[in-house]
């Protein structure tokens, strides 16, 4: 099977599990393994779509809400890691044939939160069907059902290959005892994809930063963890070394939960493996396009999963066009490749982000560019050091740990400044411009040298570290030349103007103009000569994201209608991001700093008027214009 042909089956098989039409499973079978014995390509391609599109509808009719609801009382096994959520620990769990997001607070919650995937615990609670809202959200994850947890215990341990996951994990994680919680965090996430104890600001400048997929176990850590295996695994014979391999990569993906970008990672280093050890290395699209076939052929609801389509975006991006634009960027060699990979990939995933998440955020660039060269060393040495330090415990963890610290702290830093970068957003218009831009940039070649112009046996490289020797003319050379030069230079600088422009915009409305956006659900945003951001128990993460995408450098008042704990630690996250003026809020808050104003009281600030209406039990305001001046 050619490129071309595994990079068409590729897209049969994610448009058809994207359809998920009932087609016969019998029939799109016989298609397939006749197009097999045959060999015919076309055959394949369109059996493999239809089998594609049978399995997805058979995944989403075996998600549908449960017929019998009510008491619960069974032992359940843990298929994702206990997380908190504002207050509740929710975890997804195995009960029968279902997948179920089971929900606890106070003591189940107590005896639920240290547990890890694979562990078994008795629980009793209430089954119910999920909302029509959340079923496709809940689905997109094969949940079919929601459980809320009144009693919990006792606990069991799982499978032996789970009991040893979990003991790397737990080993991992005691070694970095000695790093500050930010920095444990950040490292759990990035050797193996953690994430649960980071802080909504330290998510919030990655995200903002475009670094987040440092967060997310990938290819490179799969990379990594068969180096790290190296040594032993070069001492086996041929068959030996494809089982072990495979071996290590199922096992690094039992420890990572299998996140969607692992499945894509797993599939694909388990192919290169599989064809090396056959002696018929592929190259890495096909590679990509049969290791994408697989995994949704296997899930099939992978293909609405957006980490999934990330994975392969930024995959796909650097396959295809990393090469090209580290060949035209002007520069160091060392510097275009690493730009030309940096760009690529967020070409890559600018497919995805951009209706998702409403734009690429332009500081990702320089970011990225930064960031990423600690990385690696940090996931290697995370990996080797991190599983000394658990097992030797003080005072070696600390000293094995202090690499970590300095690079942990150099990627921590690069993100809180990348993030405080008044560049905006890519967004849909920006990107066509930007696309025009490329592939005007990509089709201009720098004048011919004197005579022929050929390089016999030149030696070019490409990202990667990949190197390919053979004839090929001057101008395609490592730069493209005066002309190519000038271009990217013309291209990048136009590329920035046109992103910025809007970003350094003024975001203030004129007086006598009101608008009220909701950067957040529980969350509204008045602007008009001030910001006055009225606040009813948002999600901070999701506040601060929004508020981004509004454009907002400070906030005039705040009226925090609430007082709780939640809100008092909305309103600090809130100040330590952005520059915070007056915060008013309700009798008995806690707040720090906060302001209980006076029934009646008037706000007046900038264009807008805060009229106070009761103060208790929640604070309740009214924004308006305020008038002209006479």
């Amino acid at each position: 099977m050619s490129d071309r042909a595994a990079l068409l089956l590729a897209l049969a098989v994610c448009g058809g599990a994207w359809w998920s039409a009932a087609v016969p499973l019998t029939a799109a079978v016989m298609v397939v393994v006749g197009a097999l014995v045959l060999r015919r390509p076309v055959a394949l391609i369109i059996g493999a779509a239809l089998l594609a599109s049978a399995l997805g509808a058979r995944a989403w009719a075996g998600l549908a809400p449960p017929a019998a609801t009510g008491a619960v009382s069974a032992e359940v096994v843990l298929l994702s890691d206990p997380v908190e959520v504002r207050g509740a620990t929710k975890v997804d769990v195995g009960l029968g044939d279902r997948r179920v997001e089971a929900w606890a607070r106070g003591r189940p919650a107590a005896v639920l939160g240290p547990l890890l995937a694979g562990e078994r615990v008795l629980v009793e609670g209430r089954l119910r069907a999920p909302s029509p809202e959340a079923r496709p959200w809940l689905a997109r994850r094969h949940v079919s059902a929601r459980l809320n947890v009144e009693e919990a215990g006792p606990v069991r341990a799982g499978s032996p290959a789970g009991r040893l996951a979990n003991a790397v994990r737990r080993t991992l994680a005691a070694g970095a005892r000695p790093l500050d919680p930010e920095q444990r965090a950040l490292l759990t996430g990035m050797v193996f994809g953690d994430d649960r104890d980071q802080s909504v600001a330290v998510a919030d400048d990655f995200r903002a930063a475009g670094l987040t997929h440092l967060l997310a176990v990938s290819g490179q850590n799969v990379a990594f963890v068969l180096v790290v295996a190296g040594p032993v695994l070069r001492r086996l014979g041929v068959r030996g070394r494809w089982a072990a391999s495979l071996a290590v990569i199922a096992f690094f993906g039992l420890v990572t939960r299998w996140e969607p970008s692992v499945l894509r990672a797993s599939a694909m280093a388990a192919l290169a493996v599989s064809a090396t050890g056959l002696g018929r290395p592929t190259s890495r699209s096909r590679l990509l396009a049969l290791a994408v076939a697989a995994v949704v052929l296997i899930d099939p609801l992978l293909v609405h999963s957006v980490g999934f389509q990330l994975s392969v975006g930024a995959s796909a991006g650097i396959l295809v066009l990393a090469p090209p634009l580290a060949r035209r960027i002007p520069g160091p060699g060392w510097l275009s490749e690493a730009l030309g990979v940096t760009l690529a990939a967020q070409v890559g995933v600018a497919p995805v982000l951009v209706p998702v998440f409403g734009g690429l955020p332009v500081a990702s660039i320089p970011a990225n560019l930064l960031a990423v060269p600690a990385a690696g060393p940090l996931m290697m040495w995370g990996c080797t050091a991190g599983l000394a330090a658990g097992v030797l415990g003080p005072p070696f963890d600390a000293v094995l740990h202090q690499p970590s610290a300095w690079l942990l702290a150099w990627v921590a830093g690069v993100a809180r400044w990348a993030a405080a970068l008044p560049l905006g957003r890519m967004e849909a218009p920006h990107l066509v411009t930007l696309g025009v831009m490329a592939c005007v940039v990509l089709t201009v070649r720098g004048r011919p040298r004197t005579g022929t112009g050929t390089m016999t046996g030149a030696e070019r490289r490409y990202p990667a570290g990949t190197r390919t020797t053979g004839e090929g003319t001057a101008d395609e050379g490592t730069a493209a030349g005066p002309v190519g030069a000038v271009a990217v230079s013309l291209a990048l600088a136009g590329a920035a103007l046109v992103v910025s422009a809007p970003a350094l915009a003024p975001v203030l409305m004129p007086p006598g103009e009101l608008a009220a956006a909701v950067p957040a659900r529980g969350a509204e945003l008045w602007r008009s000569g001030a910001v006055v951001l009225v606040l009813d128990d948002p999600d901070g993460a999701t506040l601060l994201e929004g508020l981004r995408a509004e454009g907002v450098r400070r906030v005039d008042v705040v009226v925090a209608r609430r007082g709780s704990a939640p809100a008092a630690t909305t309103v600090s996250l809130l100040r330590s991001r952005l520059p915070v003026g007056a915060v008013l809020g309700p009798e008995g808050h806690r707040i720090r700093d906060a302001v209980v104003p006076v029934p009646g009281a008037v706000v007046e600030v900038g264009g807008l008027r805060v009229a106070v209406g009761a103060t208790a039990p929640v604070l309740v305001a009214e924004v308006e214009v305020a008038p002209a001046a006479p």
